[in-house]
């Protein structure tokens, strides 16, 4: 497919982004410098082999990756190091022309370090609240359940999510790998982050097909789900996704990297869109994948082909998705409008394919 050689620009698009794990949207600058100041040894994976070839589609894969994602973890000791790596994602997240980021966070993770689930998340939404002060991006919070642990730890963290809803926290995850928790072990947790008005936003259909999906629906009433792409193995599931407009969170370069599909051509985003299934796109962990959400938008449209009223919708369905505030909701999809109603620019140095991202293994 053919480059453009004049298009609206994609980093002025207003949009949402919903798929952000905490620890993964660090630079990979900052990764590096901490590291070096902590002590931390980094494997090549992680310096010059960076991004590091990825495929977690069996059990010594996802391992693999794990351990990347520890090992990144790790350099975060210090609460200035989580006040910088929420600024510096806003920051990108800005640049990307978004304007709401909901992060998703497992404040278990660090509870260690910062004297508990409780004063962690504190210090979370409190970096939130800066980041959003400093760079003019709004933040949400996502608290995310582990499923590889007891159901009673999600419940825990449901709590806790409870206590916050309205005060920064928006919605209720459950990430890790598929293949070691069904989303229906977990209803308990989520029935109590509902009732708390928090979105439900699990994981499912990344690593394991439909079944996952329809869990995620039947069991955790989800308002979206985070990857989903495999529900296309199932047409009525396509259908009832779309029918109850439950967000699908899209992460083109995480799903290739990961090897849920050899290259970008294979992701199913032109089928799954064109069945009227509302979709989100995002990063999932750019720290471990590289590109970041302007470039997700130029995979759908130079990968995809998706013109720009096409593009336009998806980053109306993102703001639409969102746990934003209605106001905020209603000011981003005028500028959606106003993105779309207006000229487009040159490309510079416009030669057919020349920023066709790269398929994977």
């Amino acid at each position: 497919m053919e480059t453009p050689t004049t298009a609206r620009r994609l980093d002025r698009l207003p949009k949402a982004h919903l798929h952000l794990h905490f620890t993964g949207s660090m630079r990979h600058s900052t990764l590096v410098e901490l590291a070096g100041e902590r002590g931390v040894h980094l494997p090549q994976a992680l310096v010059e082999e960076w991004p590091p070839r990825l495929r977690a589609t069996d059990e010594r894969g996802w391992f693999r990756f794990q351990r990347l994602y520890d090992i990144a973890r790790s350099v975060l000791r210090r609460p200035e190091d989580m006040y910088r790596l929420l600024r510096e994602a806003a920051e990108d997240e800005r640049e990307a022309g978004s304007a709401w980021l909901e992060i998703q966070v497992d404040p278990s993770g660090y509870a260690s370090l910062f004297d508990g689930l409780t004063a962690t998340l504190e210090l979370i939404l409190d970096a939130a609240r800066a980041a959003e002060r400093d760079t003019g991006v709004a933040v949400g919070l996502m608290v995310a359940a582990n499923r590889t642990r007891h159901p009673l730890d999600a419940k825990a963290l449901a709590r806790l999510a409870r206590q916050y809803a309205g005060k920064g926290v928006v919605s209720f995850g459950l990430n890790n790998d598929e293949r070691r928790g069904r989303a229906r072990e977990f209803e308990g947790a989520f029935r109590i982050a509902r009732r708390a008005g928090l979105l439900s936003a699990p994981h499912g259909g990344e690593l394991q097909g439909p079944r996952s999906v329809r869990e995620c629906l039947d069991e955790l009433s989800a308002d979206r789900i985070g990857h989903g792409v495999r529900a296309v193995e199932d047409p009525y599931l396509v259908e009832r996704i779309a029918t109850q407009e439950v967000t699908l969170e899209i992460c083109p370069t995480s799903n290739v990297g990961l090897g849920v599909y050899e290259d970008l051509e294979h992701l199913p985003l032109r089928r799954l869109f064109e069945a009227g299934v509302p979709i989100a796109l995002g990063t999932d962990d750019p720290l471990l994948f590289g590109p970041r959400l302007v470039e997700q938008y130029r995979i759908a449209r130079e990968v995809f082909g998706f013109s720009d009223a096409e593009l336009a919708a998806l980053a109306g369905m993102s703001i639409r998705g969102s746990g934003a505030p209605d106001a905020l909701k209603k000011e981003l999809l005028g500028g959606v409008e106003a993105w779309l109603a207006s000229e487009p620019e040159p490309v510079p140095d416009a030669t057919p394919g020349a920023s066709r991202p790269p398929g994977r293994a």
